[in-house]
């Protein structure tokens, strides 16, 4: 990838961090956490990789996206505001009554949105079943997944993994914001995943690609890349993420739900137009 295109989904990820933070701060709390450390992820799939269609969300040969972890629907309605499938602003509705964006992510209510998730676990067995599908009907188009490392303590994750490895599905890259952090506290102590969540989806048959940073678009580009590569079994990235990365009040705790001040709440939005404007200026 060339220098310009880099920059450009630097700059992508900055905006999409910067209107996260709107779009939570319109409702006064929420999941900051988990939504700002995918923010780099979603620059790359919907900036470089996969192809689609805003004017056209459901048109059947685009490559698919599936939230499997719940609370980072912000960062999804970010994304999609920005590729122009509605009106950013519309997203600043986040959660309230008569939304067309509720906490978790709504098919039937969301321009841009495959599938309904919010259940933790139940994603990856969507994109299991879209990517199946898509093979079956001779479409070419690619399936990602988007799950939490605290998400992978569902059992129902790895009934996908194991029938995904079975079915050979190269057309499906699960992706794990993999940002040491759950709702309870660190994932290593809530539920440790032993020799790590790579180990797992490796002895299920998977190919598995770490990206030591999962906060760089270039790393998590060139990781896709790999996965396309990949013939004859599905691949799975794992993103070593920072938890709230770029929000002032949340990155130094890793909180997995926040409710700030309005002060905090300036000072965070603040600080990420700021560093948008640093991206955007570098050469």
């Amino acid at each position: 990838m060339d220098q310009q295109k880099l920059h450009e989904l630097r700059v992508f990820a900055a905006e999409i961090r910067l209107e996260t933070l709107k779009i939570i701060a319109s409702r006064g709390f929420g999941h900051v956490g988990g939504s700002m450390s995918m923010a780099d992820a979603m620059a790359v799939l919907y900036g470089e990789v996969m192809n689609i269609d805003p004017k056209n969300p459901r048109w059947e040969d685009r490559d698919w996206f599936v939230l499997s972890k719940g609370h980072g629907g912000p960062v999804m309605y970010a994304t999609l505001g920005l590729k122009g499938y509605y009106p950013i602003e519309k997203a600043y509705t986040l959660n309230q009554p008569g939304t067309d964006f509720p906490s978790h992510t709504d098919r039937n209510k969301t321009p841009g949105v495959d599938l309904t998730t919010g259940s933790l676990g139940q994603g990856m067995s969507e994109a299991v079943g879209a990517a199946l599908g898509n093979r079956v009907q001779g479409r070419s188009s690619h399936v990602f997944v988007a799950i939490g490392d605290g998400e992978a303590d569902e059992g129902q994750i790895w009934e996908g993994a194991q029938f995904a490895a079975h079915y050979k599905l190269d057309n499906l890259t699960c992706l794990v914001d993999d940002n040491k952090r759950q709702l309870d506290g660190a994932v290593a102590d809530v539920m440790s995943h032993g020799k790590g969540i790579g180990a797992k989806f490796d002895a299920f048959g998977w190919n598995v690609i770490n990206v030591e940073d999962g906060n760089d678009v270039e790393q998590i580009y060139n990781a896709i890349q790999q996965a396309y590569a990949c013939k004859g079994k599905p691949t799975c990235l794992i993103l070593n993420t920072v938890k709230g990365k770029g929000a002032t009040f949340a990155e130094p705790t890793g909180a997995h739900s926040s409710q700030p001040t309005q002060e905090q709440w300036d000072e965070a939005i603040a600080a990420s137009q700021a560093a948008l404007e640093a991206v955007k200026n570098e050469k």
